[in-house]
């Protein structure tokens, strides 16, 4: 074999000479990883970054939404009460009325016969009355000087109180008509908007008709019916029992724009077992006319607007004991707090107990936490790192 040969490894000899040399350098790194990791541990306990937030003292405005339908407080049909032909209509289409203005006139004159007869029998039978009660005095005169029998006293005395019965009965026919006379003026029963008509001059109309002339509907003020959620009564309730007229907002189908604000007015006594959900009535004074009857609209009630204390959601954990948080001392340990939350409002939610404003609490990072567990607050990108965090970046820059 010549020299050459000698120093020619082959390729199953190279690669088992590499895989060995392998095996050697990573098992060093290994023991050296595992004894510095060791040591370490043995040293001091690992740290783990967290980013917090502080707990503020606010006021907290909690808003339920729901959908409503515009609601008029009163919708009347305008109806004759007596039968007639129509001989007058004193509204437009679409009008604002007063409560007792003139709207349609009924023929009048058949109801000016019946009244002007009805007094006439009152005339004949108040001078009857008369005559009865002056013969009753000559006959107590007489009866006095034992000329006229008791029977025949007694007998006109019967007789001027029945007339006078018949004189009452007469004053009741006359009011009667009179009354119906009154009926030929048909007038509006309250304020509102007038609808569209429903007959024309010189229809027959009658009290049964079941169109009616037109309709009344009250604009100014009005109401709007929504629901909440059963969930959702509680704090509902409670707000209720500290202000009883809770501010609620009504606004369009895109809830883009605001269209009136009001106030709590009702609330219904049971629950709908159908659907789960609690009625409620809103009034607002609509002076610009902006909700109109039976039209669809976004309600954000007003439940809450309270001083207290307001973390985000996200920094609540829920456990098998109830709700809790990570409070941070200012050593940079972490603590389990218990809390009990009142209202939330999109993000953030208020601590009724267990928290107190100026304390620090753990937002993200909270996987890898435990009791007494040293932390590194870190800040958000773009934000101001924490004073603490700052501190440690300075003193690890010095030599």
């Amino acid at each position: 074999m010549s020299p050459c040969h000698s120093f020619r490894f082959s390729p199953l000899r190279l690669l088992l000479a590499g895989s060995l040399l392998a095996l050697s350098v990573a098992a060093c790194g290994s023991r050296d990883e595992s004894g510095n990791a060791a040591g370490g541990r043995q040293r001091g306990e690992r740290v783990v970054p967290v980013r917090v937030v502080t707990a503020s003292q606010q006021d907290l405005t909690v808003r339920i939404k729901s959908l409503g339908t515009v609601t008029a407080l009163h919708t009347v049909t305008v109806r004759s009460r007596v039968e007639g032909e129509l001989v007058r209509i004193a509204f437009a289409e679409g009008q604002q009325v007063a409560a007792g203005d003139l709207l349609a006139q009924i023929d009048p004159r058949a109801y000016e016969v019946a009244l002007a007869q009805a007094l006439g029998t009152q005339k004949q039978n108040q001078a009857e009355l008369e005559n009865a009660r002056h013969q009753l005095r000559r006959y107590e005169e007489l009866h006095a000087q034992k000329y006229v029998a008791a029977q025949d006293l007694s007998n006109q005395q019967s007789l001027v109180r029945q007339l006078e019965g018949r004189l009452q009965s007469d004053q009741a026919a006359v009011d009667e008509a009179r009354l119906q006379l009154s009926y030929t003026r048909i007038t509006a029963p309250v304020s509102g908007r007038m609808g569209l008509r429903a007959v024309d001059l010189g229809n027959l109309v009658r009290s049964g008709d079941a169109d009616g002339i037109a309709t009344i509907t009250q604009t100014n003020p009005i109401s709007v019916l929504f629901t909440i959620p059963e969930n959702e009564l509680g704090p509902v309730i409670e707000a209720v029992r500290h202000n009883p007229q809770l501010p609620v907002q009504a606004w369009d189908r895109s809830e883009k724009q605001l269209l009136a604000s009001g106030s709590l007015s009702s609330v219904d006594n049971r629950i709908d077992t159908a659907t789960g959900t609690l009625k409620l009535r809103a009034q607002f004074d609509n002076a610009d006319e902006a909700l109109f009857p039976n039209q669809f609209v976004n309600i954000r009630l007003t439940v809450s607007s309270a001083d207290a204390i307001v973390i985000p959601n996200a920094a609540v954990q829920f456990g098998s004991e109830g709700t809790y948080v990570y409070v941070i001392a200012a050593d940079d340990t972490a603590s389990l707090r218990s809390v009990r939350l009142g209202a939330a409002e999109g993000e953030n939610v208020a601590v009724i107990d267990g928290l107190a404003a100026g304390e620090r609490v753990v937002l993200e990072g909270i996987d890898n936490l435990r009791e007494g567990a040293k932390v590194e607050v870190v800040a958000a990108p773009g934000q101001t790192p924490a004073p603490a965090a700052a501190d440690k970046a300075d003193h690890a820059a010095r030599p």
